[in-house]
């Protein structure tokens, strides 16, 4: 297999990393490892350097692959890393001692608050599978792991979008919902990036959810 090179059409624009770096030298700002976990909620990544960092992951992914299934399958792995790690910080900032046993609590968490803290928006939609009971849907019209992305012509049916899947999996098995987690390219000619995460849980959170129906 030929390793495709991908490219980032990376934004100009400064980076924040920049100035909080020279901000630390001049003893205005404590460097990032000490400050407090939950007085920081202000952006520090640039949007450039989320580009950049995500065009090396996939360059990664590819010449560690054996094709298109496998090199999705790495980037979920490498978004799940990144959930579970959010989900810790986002508990303990936002809700601590509090756990939601309701879905639609989960579910509205992770499109708003686990994307606005990742993507500094909340998604565009969150929606119930019409034919499958077990089955919800998050759309995200233009997701910024992707935007400056161009993938070769020859590995088209790549979902960069894994990436993205692999954390809200990890949400939810963290959060007590485990559900497979499938990130699918649902592009229209005025979204073309558009992005659906479909999540189809285990049966045990259904029945947890009957359980909560008045009798």
């Amino acid at each position: 297999m030929s390793f495709p090179a991908y490219h980032a059409t990376v934004p100009v624009q400064s980076s924040p990393l920049q100035s909080v770096s020279r901000a630390s030298s001049h003893g205005r700002r404590p460097p990032i490892l000490e400050r407090n976990l939950v007085k920081g909620r202000s952006n520090e990544v640039s949007l450039s350097a989320y580009a950049f960092l995500f065009c090396e992951m996939l360059s990664y992914a590819t010449k560690k692959s054996s094709g298109i299934q496998d090199m999705e399958k790495k980037l979920s792995d490498f978004g799940y890393r990144v959930g579970i790690r959010s989900l810790e910080l986002l508990v303990f900032r936002d809700r601590p001692n509090r756990r939601d046993t309701r879905l639609l609590n989960t579910l509205s968490f992770i499109h708003t608050n686990v994307w606005k803290t990742l993507f500094g928006r909340a998604a565009d939609s969150l929606e119930k599978g019409t034919d499958n009971e077990d089955e919800y849907m998050i759309s995200d019209n233009e997701p910024n792991v992707t935007k400056f992305i161009a993938v070769p012509k020859d590995m088209n049916q790549l979902s960069c979008g894994a990436f993205i899947g692999g954390i809200v999996e990890a949400v939810l098995y963290g959060c007590g919902f485990p559900a497979k987690v499938s990130a699918h390219s649902t592009g229209s000619d005025q979204f073309p990036l558009r992005t659906t995460i479909l999540m189809k849980f285990d049966k045990s959170v259904l029945l947890r959810e009957k359980g909560f129906e008045p009798r």
